[in-house]
């Protein structure tokens, strides 16, 4: 349990954001939401760094419903030990096949059945506590028992296993067989709670052990290293963070040789902070070196070589190439196509192809984007079926593309049909219908149909003003929207102007006094200001653009 496992994170790779601007084209494209299940690998460290737990509710396999199991005290691992094993490799031995026996009920479907030895585990080690029994087996115990739960999904159960573990070793000596291992998932299962300070303390714990035990320069050391890399980039420590990656890779580099694959986890580590930072020609570098790793060991058409390729395309985006970077992805696609790398329905290679749907939009290809947006909706038709809801944000996706060329009768269509889709699994006011709904209401304003665009603007904002509230975001987004509508109506400019100081107070709230959203706003209130007279109110709206706009133009020369 104390070998490193290096395990290729594919989202450390693919899926870096699009950084490419357009002075005059703007098209956001939106990846069709799924469940994450977290599925058990190992008994190493097997949560992702930053991958969400997600609870899911519903049964794998035959989708038959949970049974009953009763299991016997003889079931559990404590009473298997009765704290009486010979040697610390037995203690290991039976934490493995308890493990081992969890996922293997989950992967065969068998969650209910999962669920109880776990439970059946829990309940004898809270025995064992209240005996006053508080040690290293406990602990280890409960480790395995809470990758379970991140296995079954249940973030609470996970969370409340943690805070138990945390009580006992605390009391534990640094020198406890095993102790590196449960810091080690424990920093791992807090990082995929997003308590990332929580993670740290354990990272920090567990390299001091193994520092201890190994050296500073051992091969053990890159876990905790990489954890502790991974929470200061995200924290905004991105010098210090960078200074681990690099001894991480000097480490590797040592143990393993300058071509090894257990460098390709550290350097992409370092090239997506590099992006994140702003620094593309360095990440340029690493990403380059992760492309040549693996084109050494696989070849140039393995799978893995067109992920090392999506991430230099990412690296051309953030350098403003976007020629380049769409050759890149074409590539990247067809290599882990023809590899058969990845299924034609996987996540990450859907996120790929709207990726590069979404850059074709922005540089005015949006033909080509649409050809990609139609691979997508194809696809799920045929591996989710016709009627399966995420279909909807492809129709949604399609839309965008069609509005963009302004072909506003097929987004219609289209917008129309992601509302039946949706419509057949969520309630008339669940508040995800709002966004086709809207969506719809600007393609009819377009079509001007104002009558029929004002009517949904209206249902939008109240499904909207129920769900999140008068002042929130999505309101400010309805009522924006239904403002353009009644202002060509010729509606009452006393209303449009209450609107938008509303609108307003919610863009001031939410993107700050300074931002281009308000500054918009500002002009339209000024507008009607001027229009119905108020001279008294519109000389300090006059007064505050006037700043904004100075404040602008230094920024500018700066």
């Amino acid at each position: 349990m104390n070998n490193v496992c290096f395990r290729f994170n594919l989202n450390s790779l693919a899926c870096f954001p699009i950084h490419y601007q357009h002075p005059k084209h703007e098209v956001k494209l939106y990846v069709v939401p799924r469940l994450t299940i977290v599925c058990l690998h190992s008994s190493r460290v097997c949560v992702k760094f930053g991958s969400p737990i997600v609870y899911d509710g519903t049964e794998l396999g035959n989708g038959r419903g949970p049974t009953v199991r009763h299991f016997q005290r003889s079931d559990t691992l404590l009473d298997s030990s009765s704290h009486s094993f010979h040697t610390a490799n037995d203690f290991e031995k039976q934490l493995q096949e308890l493990f081992d026996e969890v996922k293997t009920l989950i992967s065969t479907g068998k969650r209910s059945d999962a669920r109880d030895i776990l439970e059946a585990n829990y309940q004898a080690v809270k025995e064992q506590l209240n005996a006053g029994y508080s040690g290293i087996e406990e602990a280890a115990i409960l480790d395995i028992i809470s990758l379970g739960y991140v296995a079954l999904g249940d973030p609470e159960m996970v969370e409340s296993l943690l805070d138990v573990m945390n009580k006992i070793i605390d009391c534990l000596d640094d020198d406890e067989m095993l102790l590196d291992s449960v810091l080690l998932h424990m920093g791992s299962m807090y990082t995929s709670l997003g308590k990332s300070e929580k993670s740290m303390v354990m990272y920090q714990r567990a390299l001091k052990v193994l520092e201890k035990l190994h050296g500073k320069d051992s091969i053990f050391l890159v876990t905790p290293l990489l954890g502790l890399a991974n929470h200061l980039g995200s924290a905004g420590r991105a010098a210090e963070a960078v200074e681990i990656y690099q001894r991480v890779i000097t480490i590797v580099e040592s143990s393993h040789g300058i071509d090894s694959a257990d460098l390709v986890l550290p350097l992409s580590g370092l090239g997506n902070l590099l992006l994140s930072q702003g620094k593309p020609n360095e990440a340029e570098t690493t990403f380059t070196r992760i492309l040549n790793i693996y084109s050494g060991l696989h070849g140039e058409t393995d799978g893995r070589v067109g992920m090392a390729l999506i991430s230099l395309a990412h690296v051309k985006c953030a350098q403003g190439n976007a020629d380049e970077a769409i050759h890149l992805y074409r590539k990247a696609l067809q290599v882990i196509r023809d590899s058969r790398y990845m299924a034609l329905d996987d996540d990450i290679m859907e996120k790929m192809r709207l990726d590069l749907a979404e850059l074709l939009h922005i540089v005015g290809r949006g033909n080509e984007g649409r050809e990609l947006l139609d691979e997508c909706l194809v696809i799920t038709e045929k591996y989710k079926g016709k009627d399966h809801p995420s279909l909807a944000t492809h129709y949604i996706n399609l839309a965008t593309s069609y509005s963009f060329s302004k072909n506003y009768a097929e987004a219609e269509r289209l917008l129309r049909i992601s509302l039946r889709v949706m419509l057949k699994s969520v309630s008339p006011d669940d508040p995800s219908i709002t966004f086709p709904m809207l969506h719809l209401a600007v393609t009819l304003f377009n079509l001007r149909r104002d009558k029929e665009a004002e009517r949904l603007a209206i249902e939008v904002l109240r499904i909207r003003e129920a769900a999140y509230g008068e002042e929130s975001l999505p309101v400010g987004e309805a009522l924006d929207c239904l403002v353009s509508i009644r202002t060509r109506l010729g509606e009452d400019d006393d209303e449009l102007l209450e609107l938008l100081k509303r609108v307003l107070k919610i863009q001031e709230k939410e993107f700050g006094n300074e931002s281009e959203e308000v500054t918009l706003t500002l002009k339209k209130i000024l507008f009607y200001l001027d229009k119905l007279g108020r001279k008294q109110e519109k000389f300090p709206v006059q007064r505050r653009l006037s700043v904004l706009r100075d404040k602008s133009r230094h920024k500018v020369q700066y």
